[in-house]
């Protein structure tokens, strides 16, 4: 997180889907869609603020704020939007004379979103605004991501810590709490917070910070001899891209003559192994690997996979679980968990798992399919309905996921006990199903479930 011309927050609590439907609108030049969506002066203003038009939302904000001015989430867009309007400065002399935690608040978000004040002056504010209100986290966690920003680790994280107490709601707190246990070297806390990042929700912004940062805390090339480096590549190329699993063994195993103790030269020749299908050699490299690694999550992921082909079942599942005690942003992982949780009906954990997964891949057409069976066997149509149309949006042409929601809506056609109900779901099923048949006349399982919306 560095100083920039906007204020870096959460979002306000209020903004929802229907702010996010608005914001579409607006977007297109309106401030109401075509549902007639009408929005609070609070949501304008937000979307005013995503849009870059500081000066129309103060005209908005600052009669808000009048009205409440104890609402940090107001006070945080009103400094935003003094930014983005190009009134700081004024905005700045009209606070001098106030001695208040929401004043110097205010103070520390303008100077912080610029770089020749980001450092000792928006720290200044921000420490005075919490020794004015100490039970208020909000101001202890601006203080310590300002510290953070100044490479004040100590300090930074006494407040973090402090912050993130308080923070169960708000788990994007914990990201920049992740970033400095790792500057001070509490890498397993800082896996922690990550950990937390990631199953309390996070933005895709997020997840790249979280990715990056984990690859740091487990990164198994850091302390490996830079004088052997060149032969370790070596060995990559040959494993990864030239797919000669048996020139990348020879390579390692004259690499392990001189560095017995690396575990990735033990992790490469337990893959170089499996590659081989030499399902003993791989399990004993791999747990070699792990004994001289036991913090490195891939290394529990890399067993679990080879204990998947293997229909080890049980074996899998323990160490996709340690790998990802280890290692909280390996997606594949959190996949195979849910899928072992939906071969055991137990949707709940299935449904954590898969949630954690789609925040992860946001990208991935498969992730959303799984988590829309979840929502599917569960009787959640709404929400299987949404993950289905999120890959839809990105892939209008999947004929799969078309199927796929033409079924859900079958299926809620014949579970639905009201008319009305019946009825959307037969209109919505029909839309689906129709499109497949265009594609591909000759697809049974549309065909058979448009005949059972005609039959009823």
């Amino acid at each position: 997180m560095s100083a920039s011309q906007s204020i870096p927050a959460r979002p306000p609590l209020g903004v929802n889907g229907r702010l996010a439907l608005a914001l579409a609108a607006l977007l297109c030049g309106c401030v109401t869609t075509g549902a007639s969506v009408k929005l609070t002066p609070r949501e304008e203003a937000h979307v005013l603020l995503q849009r870059g038009e500081g000066a129309r939302a103060l005209l908005l904000l600052t009669e808000l704020q009048v009205k409440a001015p104890a609402d940090l989430t107001l006070a945080r867009m009103v400094a935003e939007a003094h930014v983005k309007a190009g009134s700081a400065d004024a905005f700045l002399a009209s606070l001098a004379a106030k001695d208040t935690a929401i004043s110097h608040y205010q103070q520390g978000l303008v100077r912080f979103a610029r770089a020749s004040d980001a450092s000792a002056p928006a720290i200044a504010d921000f420490k005075r605004a919490a020794e004015l209100e100490p039970n208020e986290p909000e101001f202890r966690y601006r203080l310590g991501v300002a510290l953070l920003e100044s490479e004040q680790y100590e300090p930074a994280r006494v407040e973090l810590e402090a912050a993130t107490k308080e923070a169960g709601d708000r788990p994007s707190w914990f990201l920049p709490l992740a970033k400095v246990r790792y500057r001070t070297g509490d890498n397993a806390g800082a896996t922690e917070a990550i950990r937390t990042v990631v199953t309390g929700g996070c933005t895709p912004a997020d997840v790249k910070v979280a990715r990056a940062l984990m690859d740091q805390i487990a990164d198994p090339f850091s302390a490996f001899p830079r004088s052997a480096r060149a032969q370790l590549e070596q060995a990559i190329q040959w494993l990864e891209v030239a797919d000669v699993p048996q020139q990348a063994i020879v390579q390692l195993e004259e690499l392990l003559r001189d560095h017995p103790d690396e575990a990735i030269l033990h992790a490469l020749l337990g893959m170089s192994w499996a590659r081989l299908d030499d399902a003993g050699r791989a399990v004993e490299s791999l747990k070699r690997a792990i004994e001289l690694a036991p913090t490195d999550g891939k290394n529990h992921l890399y067993l679990a996979q080879l204990y998947a082909t293997r229909q080890r079942g049980k074996n899998a599942e323990e160490h996709y679980r340690l790998a990802l005690e280890r290692n909280p942003v390996l997606d594949e992982a959190w996949l195979k968990l849910g899928d072992l949780a939906l071969d055991r009906q137990d949707y709940v954990t299935a449904r954590k798992h898969f949630e954690v997964a789609v925040r992860l891949i946001p990208e991935s057409a498969p992730a959303h399919g799984k988590l829309a069976l979840v929502h599917q066997l569960d009787g959640n149509w709404p929400a299987a309905d949404k993950e289905l149309k999120v890959v839809l949006d990105r892939d209008p042409e999947n004929l799969e996921f078309m199927l796929r929601l033409g079924v859900l809506h079958t299926e809620r056609f014949a579970r639905s006990r009201s008319q009305t109900e019946k009825d959307q779901a037969s209109t919505e099923a029909t839309l689906w199903l129709q499109k497949v048949l265009e594609a591909q006349p000759e697809n049974a399982i549309a065909s058979r479930a448009l005949a059972r919306l005609k039959i009823r």
